[in-house]
């Protein structure tokens, strides 16, 4: 097929929400290509409110992670009759493998080395060099591979997101406006999915003291993690900090990262819609995971890395019997705080 002849083309990735954020650049190189296309979406709905009324996308299949079996079905007889031109499978698993195999798509592409027997269902797989999980090479990269073979010219990492500036609250907007224009604001993003992503309390909290008398400190997390940053706040004692732990939607912290100088988070959702949000300064700290494989990409983000030998070890627990997370204490909060000095002098 002539690649002016592309009409539609489905991109398959359910999840999770960095996932999702780190493929958004390939529709953005697949749009630009081919403006005339249209790009549709299957996502798990934990992570839909980046694809969701995206203006790169056009359609968008939700599927919900409760009584998921009747949505595959249901789905697959939906995108059946979409007849595509082409089917991307952008996560490279069993499930989503699923998904393009009955999709009644002719090209359903892939890279090589996916996983559990992914490659299957694919009739056109992009050989690679690089392993799925090279901790050397960047996944937004890897992802960008396949608008490289459909001919794409532009390979930069670009990212367009939904206009949520209905959905912004009153109470966070009305916030920031309030806020002390003389100090520079620092968002503090501590929590992450993982313990082996895990910062110390102490850390984060010699940050806060640090800077908490020069700029205006908010903390951000969500409900759940609400323990966490009650022990990170019971260890500055500074009533002016502001935390916003279970405060925000998705939405909102897209404005709040917009509208702040500096965010600081381990490797997690956060730092990823920081990237996608366009933020000023992110830092992100790298304990089990790989700077060089998912670090937000751009002039003023900085990533720290544990140098501990068996960092980064890419699991979710910590599998030594001694030194356990290790990893979490190498990085010391003074690493940090030169970092910010430089920005905010």
């Amino acid at each position: 097929m002539d690649e002016k002849e592309i009409r539609k083309i489905l991109i398959i990735r359910l999840s999770a929400l960095g996932d999702t954020i780190h493929t958004l650049p390939l529709a953005y190189a697949l749009k630009k290509q081919y403006p005339n296309t249209l790009i549709d979406w299957i996502v798990e709905d934990k992570a839909s409110k980046f694809i969701i009324n995206n203006p790169l996308i056009n359609k968008v299949f939700v599927i919900k992670r409760e009584n998921r079996f009747n949505n595959y079905i249901s789905t697959i007889k939906q995108i059946k009759k979409e007849k595509y031109d082409i089917v991307i499978d952008t996560q490279q698993l069993l499930k989503s493998a699923i998904l393009m195999g009955f999709s009644g798509c002719k090209r359903k592409i892939s890279l090589d080395k996916g996983r559990e027997f992914s490659g299957i269902f694919a009739n056109e797989i992009i050989k690679t060099d690089k392993e799925q999980f090279d901790i050397n090479y960047h996944v937004v990269n890897r992802t960008l591979e396949i608008a490289k073979y459909l001919n794409c010219k532009d390979l930069e990492p670009h990212f367009v997101i939904p206009d949520f500036e209905a959905e912004y609250s009153k109470e966070i907007v009305e916030l920031f406006s309030n806020l002390d224009k003389n100090k520079k604001t620092i968002i503090i993003s501590p929590a992450t999915t993982w313990d082996n992503k895990h910062w110390t309390v102490t850390g984060w909290a010699e940050v806060i003291k640090e800077f908490q008398d020069k700029c205006n400190i908010i903390i951000t997390a969500s409900e759940k993690e609400k323990k966490l940053t009650e022990k990170i706040t019971a260890q500055t004692e500074n009533s002016n900090i502001i935390d916003l732990t279970g405060k925000t939607s998705l939405s909102d912290l897209v404005y709040v990262f917009r509208n702040s100088d500096i965010i600081i988070s381990p490797d997690s959702g956060s730092a990823h819609v920081a990237w996608a949000s366009g933020a000023k300064n992110i830092i992100t700290l790298f304990f089990a995971t790989s700077a060089n494989r998912t670090a937000p990409l751009g002039k003023n983000y900085y990533s720290i890395s544990s140098k501990v030998s068996c960092s980064p070890c890419m699991k979710k627990h910590c599998r030594l019997k001694t030194n356990v997370n290790g990893c979490n204490q190498e990085i010391k909060s003074e690493e940090i705080i030169n970092i910010v000095k430089k920005i905010i002098q």
